[in-house]
């Protein structure tokens, strides 16, 4: 039964030749318009012809290290509670006026700042806007609400507990990082600091370091026949606040990070592997379009050399990925998975050999492969007005532009295997942190034989 498809040794029926598949040209990311309102908020406009549901993105650069120590978690709480009513309207009243106009709104903390999420449809934007406003300039923080969030918050931290990806990323950042950085911690906060948190942490929070100064809003979508500026100025533009943003310190790697911990859970089948080193931020000199495609060649895909020995060759897994992840100043390179109980040693000796083979270099195929991928996709990665946003936002936070996305994308399309050599090279140094979830008692002797560093055993 024919399927109506042709291949490349059958000629079409009507004798035509074959077309030829044209690689895509390069691509830019969309160029905003740019104004800065009365207050000092910085607005990009990304007018996106066809995407009627406007999104908006405000970010404020914001880091953690603002948080009091005994009350860490109070930017995630207050994140939370912008959209649990304001000076004028109640939570109920909110809401409702949210849900009657078709706007999603919801607000996030990393470790770069706070970032607050509106999708609306287009001939609603001012009025969103306005309720964006009052969410920003004027919550309250109702006592029911508030108490509400931190229960909420205490049972997320018992979920991350029992969850072994989330106990491996605790575990990590605690034994990569020096004990008194904010970055050692959880970003949301402990049950220690969260139980101690009262409402009003979360009022004198808002009020020190919530304003306009420092922040920039994002609006992308269909934009025509839209005064989007003078929207703005009417609503976020009318907003005045005497607050400060201190600035970031970079997080400081522990004297001990080079070190095997093995989170002891007694019964598991599996096991969760973290493998992790410092890597580089997007400022990083040389440029940060190597780092991307590392990750995908290392460990990013079904066929990267990771999974190829892991999952295909060994089927101790179901999938191991690799990233290099920027923070404000420097990043992380991180390598994670998980993988049969029994297999968990010479899973963990075979991931660091391959994690090393890097540093031999690259084979001209598999760095075009990982080029292709990530540069190619860009289009349709960023073809939709909510990721134009969030890239947008996410620029903003650490102080540049979607200039820095296209110019990113150029010079990856010039990468040969020398520069991802170079660029590996330049961060793996064989100084590993080392976490694993699982019933360590089946493993941690055979762990201490590999000698490949410190062993240490926790509790769950």
């Amino acid at each position: 039964m024919s399927t109506g498809h042709t291949t490349p040794e059958t000629p079409q029926q009507d004798g035509a030749p074959r077309p030829e598949v044209t690689p895509p040209g390069p691509w830019s990311f969309p160029v905003p318009t740019r104004q800065t309102l009365s207050n000092g908020i910085e607005v990009l406009a990304y007018d996106i012809p066809g995407q009627y549901v406007i999104s908006v993105r405000t970010a404020l650069p914001l880091p953690l290290s603002a948080e009091p120590r005994e009350v860490e978690g109070v930017a995630t709480v207050m994140a939370r509670l912008l959209d649990e009513g304001t000076a004028e309207h109640s939570p109920e009243e909110f809401a409702e006026l949210l849900e009657r106009k078709g706007i999603a709104l919801g607000a996030s903390v990393n470790e770069a700042g706070v970032g607050v999420d509106l999708d609306v449809p287009k001939r609603r934007l001012e009025e969103a806007l306005d309720l964006l406003r009052l969410a920003l300039s004027e919550p309250v923080f109702p006592q029911t609400e508030v108490d509400r969030i931190r229960r909420t918050r205490l049972a997320e931290i018992e979920q991350e507990r029992a969850l072994a990806p989330q106990r491996a990323a605790r575990a990590f950042v605690a034994t990569f990082y020096d004990a008194q950085d904010r970055a050692s911690r959880p970003s949301a906060g402990t049950a220690t600091s969260i139980s101690a948190l009262t409402r009003q942490d979360v009022v004198d929070f808002h009020a020190r370091h919530v304003g306009p100064q420092g922040m920039t809003a994002v609006v992308a979508g269909d934009l025509s026949d839209l005064d989007v500026f003078g929207m703005v100025e009417r609503t976020l533009g009318t907003w005045t606040a005497e607050a400060s943003v201190p600035d970031a310190v970079p997080a400081l790697r522990a004297a001990d990070a080079a070190r095997i911990v093995l989170v002891d859970r007694p019964g598991s089948v599996q096991s969760e592997v973290l493998v992790g080193c410092a890597g580089p931020d997007r400022r990083v000199e040389g440029g940060w379009a190597p780092y991307p495609v590392l990750g995908f060649v290392v460990g990013g895909s079904p066929n990267a050399r990771v999974d190829a020995v892991l999952r295909e060759e060994k089927g101790y897994t179901y999938g191991i990925r690799s990233v290099f992840r920027p923070r404000s100043s420097g990043g992380l390179f991180l390598t994670s998975g998980s993988v049969r109980a029994d297999a968990t040693v010479e899973s963990v000796q075979l991931l660091l050999e391959i994690l090393g083979s890097g540093r031999e270099g690259f084979g001209e195929e598999e760095v075009r492969s990982g080029v292709d991928f990530v540069s190619k996709t860009a289009p349709g990665r960023y073809a939709t007005a909510d990721a134009v946003a969030d890239e947008a936002s996410t620029m903003a936070l650490e102080g540049l532009t979607t200039e820095f996305t296209t110019r990113n994308l150029e010079q990856m399309r010039e990468l040969g295997p020398k520069d991802l050599q170079e660029a590996y090279r330049r961060w793996v140094q064989g100084e590993w942190t080392v976490v694993v979830v699982g019933d360590a008692s089946t493993y941690a002797d055979a762990i201490r034989e590999l000698g490949v560093g410190e062993v240490t055993v926790v509790p769950n």
